[in-house]
């Protein structure tokens, strides 16, 4: 009998997953990660990981399965945590949740269960699993996005390697969500109702930016707004003399000074903001409201502009750096000079977006058929030929 060992993290989609292993005829054992204890930094009054590790434990002895509880906080600061913060000060802005999985969940945690013996881990992701024979017996594992299009989360596992997949099954890639709320339910299990997690990966409720301001300290600065029509804005297209030179070109960002806008308002520190955002800037009196079009935390100055249609939010290509650049499936990775027809989206829940990737020695340009919103430095894009979800990278 195989032996599986899940991720409870006292969510329904987690319990369900376990469920449908033993029903498979696995061995389950169910393991719980509790992530955080550190009092210097307070992610929540409340204590969300207690109540999700109970949960956890009221499924596993209703499903008959071993339990445990192991501590990954250490490894958990370390990698997640302390990487956040160091990113954030740099005007970056990571996605944890991708992070979480490629570190903690399908590393750590990952190495925990082989321990104990098992076979596979398995985890309540939307995403499922395909598995390429080739003609010599050896294996090709595919990522693909989960059949539940308004729930599938293959871009938070967009990291994954062939080795971390090899290992893993996604027991409820094949469901709906509420399918999987209604075998919880028929199952009489105590997740079935609960609300899904909105927090930090296994750690619960968290305010980002109160998060943030405990370790990165306050800085005032100004807040500056670029008209539509500035300068930036009315660069002629040039000619080129080859792709990688055009593709540079679209990748630049506009760069900007204090006298291209206005002073509108302060700001408690340009780290604390990113691209795209709305929140938080406490200006009023424009006529529409106003976005952050770009941070300089060298100079703590946040540029924004009017609307959601401002040009400076829109960006056709993006450029990953080759340290940054990952292949789930590393035998279809681009050698430089080479190009590939891809879907890509840049933020989870974004449609997926018709782009061409183009190879280079430096790294990879993911260039758009139409420009892209918000395109943010320290964010993941990530690539799909058809429902597979073939490479990432971090964008520069």
């Amino acid at each position: 009998m195989k032996k599986v060992v899940v991720g409870l993290s006292g969510g329904v989609d987690s319990s369900v997953a376990a469920y449908l292993l033993k029903e498979q005829g696995y061995e389950v054992i169910g393991l719980f990660m509790k992530n955080w204890h550190d009092d210097s930094v307070t992610i929540s009054q409340e204590c969300p990981w207690l109540e999700d590790s109970n949960d956890a434990l009221i499924v596993a002895e209703k499903l008959g399965i071993p339990f445990q509880t192991v501590d990954l906080s250490t490894e958990y600061k370390e990698r997640i945590v302390d990487y956040m913060f160091r990113e954030y000060e740099m005007g970056r802005t990571p996605n944890p949740d991708v992070l979480c999985n490629r570190e903690i969940k399908f590393d750590v945690f990952l190495k925990i269960a082989l321990n104990l013996g098992a076979d596979y881990v398995a985890t309540g992701h939307y995403a499922r699993k395909g598995v390429l024979v080739d003609p010599d017996g050896s294996k090709k594992y595919q990522l693909l996005s989960g059949r539940d299009s308004n729930k599938d989360q293959s871009y938070f596992l967009c990291q994954l390697s062939q080795e971390q997949l090899a290992r893993t099954l996604f027991p409820v890639g094949e469901l709906t969500k509420p399918e999987v709320r209604q075998i919880a339910a028929e199952q009489q299990l105590i997740t079935a109702d609960k609300r899904d997690s909105q927090g930090l990966c296994f750690i619960g409720k968290v305010r980002l930016p109160e998060f943030l301001q405990q370790q990165l300290k306050p800085k005032k600065g100004v807040i500056v707004e670029v008209p539509s029509d500035a300068a930036q804005y009315e660069i002629s297209t040039p000619s080129f003399t080859d792709k990688e030179a055009e593709l540079a070109f679209y990748a630049e960002k506009p760069s900007y000074e204090p006298d291209n806008g206005k002073i509108v308002g302060e700001h408690q520190g340009a780290h604390f903001f990113t691209i795209g955002q709305r929140k938080g800037l406490d200006v009023g009196g424009t006529p529409e409201p106003l976005f952050v079009i770009d941070t300089d935390v060298d100079q703590n100055i946040i540029y924004t502009g009017q609307g959601k249609a401002h040009p400076g939010l829109y960006r056709r290509t993006l450029f990953v750096k080759e340290q940054e650049l990952h292949w789930v499936r590393p035998d279809l990775a681009l050698a430089p000079g080479e190009s590939m027809d891809v879907m890509a989206r840049i933020r989870y829940r974004q449609e997926l977006q018709e782009a061409v990737l183009f190879k280079t020695e430096e790294g990879l340009y993911a260039d758009f058929a139409k420009k892209q919103s918000a395109i943010t430095e320290g964010q993941f894009v990530a690539w799909y030929l058809g429902e597979e979800l073939v490479g990432s990278g971090v964008i520069s």
